[in-house]
């Protein structure tokens, strides 16, 4: 049955190709583009969601002969992601900007836009499934296990889900490149974005630091018996389980093992310091019915951590999550998936890491 789609199009490889492979299965598609007027640093253009991206967009857009527009959300993408990551990287805690830019803008805000459009369907680059039954809308992990981008996305629900199409679930990334080249698309050879949009540099602290100077104060480096070792640049500088550029050495190795936001210092030990038990989660959401009872499933707490075996319960404190075995650099600000084999159920913000 023919469809109309809109397609979420950065100008990279993957979405573009979601656009070629919904006009050739005969769906009227459309190409919206997000803007975000993300500042050119160092004669550097973010690699999408800029200029450069809008324009490739464009030629991607006019080679298959569909309709392409331009969407303004600076304003949402400043207010739901840019000023959450600063607040949390002042709070000493490392956020997930592209969890909360899929949740607010991707599929908040621009699902909208593109239904008020008259589409009936959002489709974007992602690597995913999503997998209808008499249950509802799963969501699963994409066949390239190396690019699945599942994780991203444990925040959408299943009236989202109802309207949103994945074209590349099934393919690896080379497939896609080489249909990329079976199109002829000018995107075919380009670079995937390694970097957060708006940090073309990848340097969380100088973005901080460039925004309120005051509150960026250097503090104490200690270790965990409380002894002074050096002094740190500031919070947003710093992450768990960093070892490089912390500025202090001994005879070992040291790691970033926790941020004492309070006292304003930065704590370091060994590398067997770092690994905890658990954690609590804030900010919970499930994609069906949320777990009643105590339950063992598989969480992931970063990209690109392997999900781990984990009993997941709620007391008084919380969701609260218990690994098997401990895992290195639980850190607060990230997600923490949850998964069933290659369905994700849901997930939260760490918030409280358990020794």
């Amino acid at each position: 049955m023919k469809k109309f789609v809109a397609v979420a199009m950065s100008g990279g490889v993957d979405s573009s190709v979601a656009a070629a492979l919904l006009k050739k299965q005969g769906h009227e598609v459309i190409g919206l583009t997000m803007c975000f007027n993300l500042a050119e640093k160092d004669g550097r253009r973010p690699s999408c969601c800029g200029l450069t991206g809008i324009e490739d967009a464009r030629r991607v857009c006019q080679k298959l002969g569909i309709r392409h527009y331009v969407i303004n959300l600076d304003k949402d993408f400043k207010r739901d992601v840019i000023e959450d990551f600063y607040q949390e990287y002042l709070n000493g805690r490392t956020p997930n900007p592209c969890v909360r830019c899929n949740q607010f803008i991707k599929f908040g805000i621009l699902l909208k836009k593109s239904l008020n459009l008259g589409a009936q369907f959002l489709a974007t680059g992602h690597y995913a499934k999503i997998v209808e039954s008499k249950q509802g809308y799963f969501l699963k992990k994409a066949k390239d296990l190396k690019k699945d981008q599942s994780y991203f996305l444990y925040r959408l629900n299943q009236t989202q889900l109802k309207k949103i199409i994945f074209p590349l679930g099934n393919f690896t990334k080379l497939r896609i490149r080489e249909m990329a080249k079976d199109f002829g698309l000018n995107v075919a050879e380009k670079k995937d974005s390694q970097e957060i949009c708006f940090l073309p540099d990848g340097k969380p602290g100088d973005l901080i630091k460039s925004r309120d100077l005051k509150k960026v104060k250097p503090g104490q480096i200690v270790d965990k018996q409380g002894n002074l070792l050096g002094e740190h640049k500031g919070m947003p500088f710093y992450t768990i389980g960093q070892r490089h550029g912390i500025g202090v050495a001994k005879a070992y190795p040291l790691y970033v093992s926790q941020m004492d936001v309070k006292n304003n210092q930065i704590v370091v030990g060994k590398r067997k310091d770092v690994y905890k038990k658990g954690f609590i989660i804030k900010e919970r959401h499930f994609l069906g019915k949320p777990f009643k009872k105590k339950i063992e499933i598989k969480v992931r707490i970063r990209y690109n951590h392997k999900e781990m075996p984990a009993i997941v319960s709620l007391d008084k404190k919380g969701f609260k999550v218990i690994f098997k075995t401990p895992q290195f650099a639980i850190t607060p600000g990230q997600s923490a998936v949850f998964y069933d084999k290659d369905i994700v159920l849901g997930g939260g913000i760490i918030q409280k890491v358990i020794d």
